[in-house]
């Protein structure tokens, strides 16, 4: 069955008749390596086809789909139609004329790309290295009245799909067939895996994941003007077509994303909130529990100039803010001073005191992270006009509360969600080394558990299958020749060419992170720490090495990430499962490389041996560690 984006289900509500019925029968009559998108803005000057086709061994096919009756049409000719309705005569553009010149511009714009070009020596040099073609569907037009009305005068006859040869009965071969009948040239095409992201990489400028551009490849400008060129890179990097179809079909009504570390949660969030942005009168909210990911997400909108309609919070600061802004009276600080907080926000909303529905959506980031309880809080914020609520989650990087939370519905909560969640099990942020290692160390935590539609699963990741350097695991003599060698790995990075913005160091307690802020201080290297007072200035412009807890390291991500005292966890009394989960997630932040060091044995360190060996055996089986 081929993928229309986005799904059809989300687009039913602004699709005419015939556009209904022809995407039914294309996901009908299509195989699965086909993809389709329906009325996408395309290019540079985002022209919006009904349709486009593409399949890497046949081209790209545009059709533009009309309703238009026999009796309603009084004149064409090659330039326009004359209909007749209840307004009286109304000259057309000839649909043709449209797909003409989207499939024109999009075959102009892919031909800029020397990689999408047929190569010197060629008989087709310079030229598109797929065959392109254009046509019209006339859903409520049938043959004979197209050849009795002599409408093939106007639109050549082969370029016209009518309405009995798009029935629900006809041959899927016989379909097909008058799609590709369609092509002027037909010629062998078999496109590699880079060059179909190539193609919508260039076809969709929102879609792209850019390199070196900071967290989660969140891209700055989703409508680029035609004026402006861009360098076209030697690797790119777009969204899947699950991440692809899933950021376009999010409507209003309640969704939510289970997705495993590194899926692309919050890059589908970050594209979710600049398309809202665009089009909502009320400002969106972004709630997560981690303050450190909030003020990178801050930033990011900030950076897109989106700060005044996008609104980012950790939950409790957002509490807080709306007690102060609506004059509610906060609580005594000390112990229960944040739960206090949370529920005057619940009582101030109940009483009428704190208004609901103040925004036009409700994206919500690691919501495995927030208590039940929050989510009936958040679902009255949301409009019922517009009923935005988006949650992503996984249950795998739980850190905060207890490691078996008591299992709920959202149902009860109040986030009518069933039959619109989504999983991501693919995990593209780290290599398959990497991945497999954490993987295997907390393989307990990550036995796949299926919920109910209206529950929470536990997923397994899957990896993208990116390959890179298998972790280390660093044992030295104590814990200051363990600071000697992280200040002496980081020091050899840098000068091998690594910006010092694109490593980590991530620490499980606090005073570790003093001690080793102190110690690349005196080695003359420039951090920042993620301490309560820098999490908000993590990110600034300046190139320093990142300082960051395993706390405050989820939804982060850096190219080289160092855990030292590894042999310090899990201290005696401490809750192995959690800890374990917050080790996960500290090493599945690593995007190339993953070293860590003890001077201590613990039964982590022991794990986390094994947990190399074994995957060093299955991928290089003669490096195997001893």
């Amino acid at each position: 069955m081929a993928k229309l984006i986005p799904t059809r289900n989300s687009c039913l509500a602004r699709m005419q008749a015939g556009e209904k019925r022809f995407s039914e029968r294309l996901e009908q009559k299509l195989e699965d390596d086909y993809l389709l998108w329906y009325d996408v803005p395309i290019g540079p000057r985002q022209t919006k086809p009904d349709f486009a086709i593409f399949h890497p061994r046949r081209g790209l096919l545009v059709l533009e789909v009309k309703d238009w009756k026999y009796e309603n049409v009084s004149g064409a000719d090659k330039t326009q139609f004359t209909l007749i309705t209840s307004y009286g005569a109304v000259k057309k553009a000839n649909p043709l004329l449209q797909a003409r010149a989207c499939v024109q511009e999009i075959k102009s714009m892919l031909e800029q790309d020397p990689a999408l070009r047929h190569p010197a020596g060629h008989r087709h040099e310079g030229h598109l290295l797929l065959p392109w073609a254009y046509g019209v569907v006339l859903s409520n037009i049938s043959r004979k009245q197209f050849d009795d009305g002599g409408l093939g005068e106007v639109i050549p006859a082969h370029l016209v799909i009518c309405r009995e040869e798009m029935y629900e009965t006809v041959d899927a071969e016989a379909f097909q067939e008058r799609l590709w009948a369609m092509f002027q040239q037909s010629f062998p095409c078999a496109l590699t895996l880079p060059q179909i992201d190539r193609i919508r990489w260039h076809m969709f400028p929102e879609l792209r994941v850019e390199w070196g551009e900071g967290q989660f490849g969140l891209p700055y400008d989703t409508a680029p003007e035609s004026s402006v060129q861009i360098a076209i890179p030697d690797l790119v990097r777009v969204m899947d077509t699950q991440q692809e179809q899933l950021a376009r079909s999010l409507g209003d009504e309640h969704r939510i994303i289970h997705g495993v570390a590194g899926s692309g949660k919050t890059m589908i969030l970050g594209y979710r909130a600049i398309h809202l942005a665009r089009s909502m009168a009320k400002p969106i909210l972004i709630l997560c529990y981690n303050k450190t990911l909030a003020a990178r997400l801050d930033q990011l909108m900030g950076e897109r100039g989106l700060s005044d309609k996008v609104q980012v919070y950790n939950f409790h600061k957002w509490c807080r803010k709306m007690l102060e802004a609506y004059h509610e009276p906060l609580p005594p600080e000390g112990a229960g001073f944040f739960e206090a907080m949370v529920e005057g926000v619940m009582s101030g909303v109940e009483q009428g005191r704190i208004p609901r529905f103040q925004y036009g959506a409700v994206l919500i980031d690691e919501g495995h992270d927030f208590e039940p309880e929050w989510y009936r809080l958040i679902v009255q914020m949301v409009d019922p006009d517009t009923n935005a609520l988006l949650v992503l989650y996984d249950d795998a990087q739980n850190i905060y509360g207890k490691a078996e939370r008591p299992a709920f519905t959202w149902k009860s909560v109040g986030v009518q969600a069933q039959g619109r969640t989504t999983i991501l099990r693919i995990n593209y942020r780290n290599t398959l080394e990497i991945l497999s290692v954490a993987r295997r160390f907390a393989h307990e935590l990550l036995d796949e558990r299926q919920g109910e539609d209206d529950g929470v699963p536990l997923i397994a990741p899957e990896s993208a299958g990116r390959r890179g350097a298998i972790p280390e695991l660093i044992r030295v003599e104590n814990a200051q020749a363990e600071l000697r060698s992280l200040v002496e790995r980081l020091r050899r990075e840098h000068e091998h060419g690594r910006a010092l913005a694109d490593m980590a160091v991530i620490f499980r307690n606090n005073w570790e992170g003093e001690a080793i802020q102190q110690a690349l201080q005196q080695a003359g290297i420039l951090c920042r720490l993620a301490d309560s007072v820098g999490k908000r200035s993590l990110f600034s412009a300046e190139d320093s090495v990142k300082l960051v807890s395993m706390h405050s390291s989820k939804g982060l991500e850096f190219p080289l990430v160092i855990i030292p005292h590894l042999g310090a966890m899990p201290k005696a009394g401490q809750d192995e499962t959690l800890e374990a989960r917050l080790l996960y997630v500290a090493m599945t932040r690593a995007t190339e490389q993953l070293v860590l060091i003890h001077h201590e044995e613990s039964v982590f360190t022991a794990r986390i041996r094994g947990s190399i060996n074994e995957i060093q055996a299955q991928l290089s089986p003669s490096l195997a560690l001893v």
